[in-house]
């Protein structure tokens, strides 16, 4: 069992623990085991072998025997036997917004309930607001939990469903008789989450190309099947939907499933007004009097041709939301969408020090691989506690660490020290202004008080923003995509407070949060908003997630001017020192 597997177990061991109501110490003794095991540069192996675990601080006796079981036999009999003793629907009550370990304790040792069926009921009747430290707010806040879970359950994360489409994609395009095959949907337009793949194929013989995708392994049951159309259930639990269509409507077709909805309809209106029909099938008269610009003969008619057609420069997919694309495409005025190529480095990244899983030297040498100028050290604060914030020693340490390294000149990218600190209650931050001097930068976000009401989460996210300090403002909406809805804010105002300070507004690329959404970027933008594109990172493999952020950033109209952290090294140093000062 390697060193993520054991962290692994011992996050669950904690949350089963606090479910029981066990030692909230024993529980955060777990918890911290968990990030040092994580964070360890030497080999688990090793380290067990000389018997150098309890070296660790935060690692004694009892979890270094507990470490040293799971290790070398594979199993921990307490782990089990802790796992057996509690209902497994409390832990999936636990994931419910709003339920915690403590509330979980009380609603199971006063009414008994097990299951997040029975919750539901149990809300439904007003059963838990006779629990002390409850109210019928409390059972109001789980119902609409339980809604927002159940959609999300249609959905799908758009890079998850982007890792099962590729392969897929790849396969049919190697198929024999396969002219084109492209994915369409809302995965080609880059939405956020997506509900289902769609697939479409040109090719003038289907019948073998429908066999091959609805008899693969992948396959978990055919959903409909005919001459030319098939739609499946995924053994990922995805469907998907497979169109072919002659080679000579492959660009209507493309242009078709790709969407949105509202973008279609004002194409066939354009389409209409010039004395045509616009169909997946192709453009044609309506009127004997009018001619379509395309010969029936060709075959290789494609979206910018049909685009053309119709008085407009090429709108790419990202765009096709029917949200200003049309009136820019008509002046021919549509941006220059910003590229994967160009990101220099991003700034929201955490490391062992806190909650992540690599050290500040692997998350350096990750960001030398992808051939970044510079990387930002953003841990967490000390008031999260909950994820290892840093106290002002630890943080102050962990600046010299980094003009240490900076200094070995051992890594290319240069490492920016800042932190991300919490935004109090009451709109203050986490460490006092004089330890805040000391970074090169400050990322501001909220991580409790969470249900404040609107008019008090945006003053104290504003206040936030007004202290000199602040660099830019993370995850600002706070919303966890198919987990947990947006806070309550006034975003316009928030935006507004961001350029009147000079302040940043991250668009976090992690794709649970992908937050600020891009449907208030490309208005922001237009205002003066500053943008930096951050991954969030908490392990190496994070730093990829730029490119979702990317991703988001062109559905926001956003070109390489509008992001910050695709200046050079130089112009960026330039940058956050001119911030300061």
């Amino acid at each position: 069992m390697d060193k993520e597997q054991i962290a692994a177990i011992f996050e669950e061991i904690a949350l089963l623990l606090e479910v029981k109501g066990d030692n909230p110490f024993r529980i955060r003794a777990y918890r911290n085991a968990a990030r040092i095991i994580l964070g360890m540069d030497e080999n688990l192996a090793k380290i067990i072998r000389e018997k150098r675990l309890t070296e660790y601080p935060g690692i004694g006796k009892d979890l270094a025997e507990k470490i040293t079981i799971l290790f070398t036999r594979g199993r921990l009999p307490f782990y089990e036997k802790l796992k057996r003793s509690t209902p497994k629907g409390l832990l999936e009550m636990m994931q419910i917004h709003g339920l915690g370990g403590k509330r979980v304790k009380a609603i199971y040792e006063k009414l008994k309930i097990k299951s997040v069926a029975a919750l539901k009921i149990a809300c439904q009747k007003g059963k838990l607001s006779k629990i002390p430290g409850f109210s019928s707010k409390t059972e109001s806040n789980i119902l609409a939990s339980m809604q927002h879970a159940a959609s999300y359950q249609r959905r799908h994360y758009w890079y998850e469903a982007m890792e099962i489409a590729e392969p897929i994609l790849k396969a049919l395009g190697k198929l024999k008789g396969v002219k084109k095959a492209d994915i369409a949907g809302s995965l080609r337009r880059k939405l956020e989450t997506i509900g289902d793949l769609d697939f479409l194929v040109g090719a003038k013989n289907p019948a073998s190309i429908m066999k091959w995708f609805t008899s693969q392994p992948f396959v978990a049951r055919v959903l409909g099947k005919g001459e030319t159309k098939a739609s499946i259930k995924l053994k990922s639990g995805i469907q998907a939907d497979l169109r072919i269509v002659p080679e000579e409507e492959y660009g209507f077709a493309l242009a078709y499933f790709t969407g949105s909805k509202e973008h279609n309809i004002r194409m066939r209106e354009r389409a209409l007004k010039r004395g045509w029909s616009l169909s997946e099938y192709g453009l044609v008269p309506k009127n004997p009097r009018y001619k379509t610009p395309f010969a029936k003969t060709d075959k290789n008619i494609s979206e910018k041709d049909i685009y053309k057609a119709l008085g407009l420069s090429y709108i790419k997919p990202e765009l096709r939301e029917d949200k200003g694309e049309f009136e820019a495409a008509e002046k021919n005025k549509l941006p220059q969408l910003i590229e994967e190529k160009a990101i220099r480095g991003t700034f929201h990244n955490h490391t062992t020090a806190t909650d992540g899983r690599s050290t500040l030297r692997e998350m350096v040498q990750a960001a030398q691989k992808l051939k970044w100028e510079y990387i930002g050290i953003a841990d967490h604060s000390k008031s999260s506690f909950q994820a290892g914030g840093l106290s002002e020693e630890k943080l102050l340490k962990q600046i010299a660490e980094i003009k240490r390294l900076n200094a070995s000149k051992k890594f290319r990218p240069y490492v920016f020290s800042g932190v991300e600190c919490d935004i109090l209650a009451s709109g203050s931050l986490d460490y006092s202004d004089d330890i805040l001097a000391k970074l090169d930068y400050v990322v501001i976000s909220i991580h409790n008080a969470l249900r404040q009401d609107e008019k008090k989460m945006t003053r104290r996210i504003i206040r936030a923003i007004e202290n000199p300090y602040t660099t830019m403002v993370g995850h600002v909406t706070g919303r966890l995509l198919l987990q947990r809805e947006p806070c309550k804010i006034n975003l316009n105002k928030v935006i507004d407070a961001c350029i009147a300070n000079h302040k940043i507004m991250e668009l976090n690329a992690n794709p649970m949060r992908l937050d600020m959404d891009w449907r208030y970027w490309h208005a922001a933008r237009d205002k003066g908003l500053m943008c930096c594109i951050n991954t969030d990172a908490h392990h190496t493999s994070h730093l990829d997630f730029f490119r979702l952020g990317v991703n988001i950033a062109r559905k926001g109209w956003l070109e390489e001017k509008d992001v910050i952290n695709t200046r050079p090294l130089k112009q960026m140093q330039a940058l956050l020192k001119n911030m300061r000062t």
